[in-house]
Formats: structure tokens, sequence, C-alpha cells
């Protein structure tokens, strides 16, 4: 009776098996193609979009400056040309103009650094993390230049009348030397920022995973770590294994529901 029994069962397991494969439509459906598996794993390069913002941003910037320079040379210091600037900015303060473009300015600046970091976090998630921590710094430094420049305004704007009691418009001489050095320090970081962004673009590289894959495969007695570097520190390293690991992750998951859209169409196919 107990071996009738487990026959029994055996062959009710193996029919429930053989249904449950017969119904399962990814089993029996048609075998994706070599090419459409490649045309999926392999993602074409996308170009970093972020240079021309750089352009406009140190365009708009070089107006402005020359801007605050005319106006506070003609319409600040000299008293010569009063009907003129009145009748030009519509009876508005030159020193609130200037004031009001700074703001402007950082504003835009602000709107810049926002369109940069959505476009490395989509970079950071392709999976190219080095040119995401060689540009982590420098991208920011043109918002924290212009929130100094800033700073130093205010600071050179509140006590005016104290400079300009000890020395004559001393405090439009600091404003305007504020501001030249605000561009000179922001063309530097973009100009550095925009090099980067060029090579990266041309030189249209893979995955930092491929390329490691690539570099083990050709060099026998490199280390086999993913994301080691010969005088990399700790932080360095592990840092590249969290990014490594979260960009895996989300590429296999990206994959899996690919592959699984793919086999859908050709079964309805």
């Amino acid at each position: 009776m107990a071996s009738e029994r487990t026959s029994a069962y055996g062959n009710n397991a193996n029919v429930d098996f053989t249904q449950s494969t017969d119904d399962d439509p990814l089993i029996d459906g048609p075998l994706i193609s070599q090419d459409v598996l490649e045309s999926v794993i392999k993602r074409e390069f996308r170009k970093l979009p972020t240079h021309w913002a750089v352009g406009v941003l140190s365009f708009l910037h070089v107006v402005y400056v020359v801007l605050c320079i005319v106006i506070t040379v003609f319409c600040w210091i000299s008293d010569e040309h009063t009907s003129e600037c009145t009748a030009a900015l519509h009876g508005i303060d030159s020193k609130t103009v200037v004031l009001l473009g700074k703001v402007s300015l950082w504003v835009l600046v602000f709107i810049y650094d926002r369109f940069v970091q959505h476009h490395h976090s989509a970079v950071r998630r392709r999976g190219y993390l080095d040119f995401y921590r060689l540009t982590r710094g420098i991208k920011n430094l043109p918002l924290l230049i212009h929130s100094a420049g800033n700073a130093a305004v205010l600071t050179v704007i509140a006590p005016s009348s104290m400079l300009d009691a000890s020395v004559k418009n001393l405090s439009v001489y600091l404003l305007l030397a504020i501001i030249c050095l605000e561009l000179l320090l922001s063309f530097i970081c973009l100009l550095r920022y925009t090099v980067h962004v060029v090579k990266f673009n041309s030189k249209k590289p893979h995955p930092d995973v491929t390329e490691e894959e690539r570099s083990h495969a050709c060099s026998s007695g490199s280390h086999t770590e993913t994301g080691f570097r010969d005088g990399s520190s700790l932080e360095d390293v592990v840092e590249k294994q969290a990014d490594l690991i979260d960009y895996l992750k989300q590429h296999n998951s990206v994959l899996s529901r690919r592959i699984l859209t793919l086999t859908g169409q050709q079964i309805r196919a």
C-alpha cells in the first residue's frame, strides 16, 4: 500500500510538473535570437549634453560683467550722464540694477547646476563611474563661486557708506573687483569641465565594468578585484565597488524586463 501511494504521488507530481511546464509560455515559446539579445545588452553611447549649457552660461556671465562695468562707470561713479542713465534704466537706481542682475545670474547658475547634476546622475546610472567621480567636484564649483561672490557683495554693499567715506567710491571698485574675479574663476572651472566633457564625448567609452573586463583579460598579472587600482585608498575602492554593485543591480533588472518584453512579443507574434 505504501509503495502504491508513493508511486501514485510520484505520478501526480510528474503530471503536475508536466502541466506546469506546458502551461508556461516562456518555456515553450520561441527562442530569442542572438542579434536581438546583443542589441538589448549593448547600449548605444549617449553624449553628455552639458557643454552647450556651459557656453550659454559663460556668454550671459560675460554680458552681465560688461553691463556692470558700463553702468558703474557711466551711471554710478560719474554724474555727467545722469539723464541718459535715468532714461535707459527707466528711473531705477544703478546700484539696484547691478544687484538685481547679480541675483538673476545666481539663479541661472543654480539652474545650470541642477541641469548638470541631472545628466551626471544619468551618466552614473549608465556605469561611467570614473568620469562621474572625475567631474564630481569641478561641476559644482561655479555655484560655490557665485554663492561666495554674493556673500562678498553683501559684505561690501552693507558698509558702503563707511567705505566711501574713507576712500571715494571704494565700495564701487571693490564690487567691480569681486564681479571680475568671479568671472575669472568661473570661466576657469567651466573651461576645465568642458574639456573633460568633450574628451568623454569624443572617446565614447564603454561602461567601467566592460572596460575592466577587457583590461583584466588583456593583462594576466593584474588584480582581479573589481574597482581595484594601484595606489588607491581603501575609501576609493569601497566607494567604487558600491557604485558598481548599484549599477549592476539596476542593469540586471533592466535587462530582465527587456528580455521578458521581447519574449512576450515573440510569443504573441
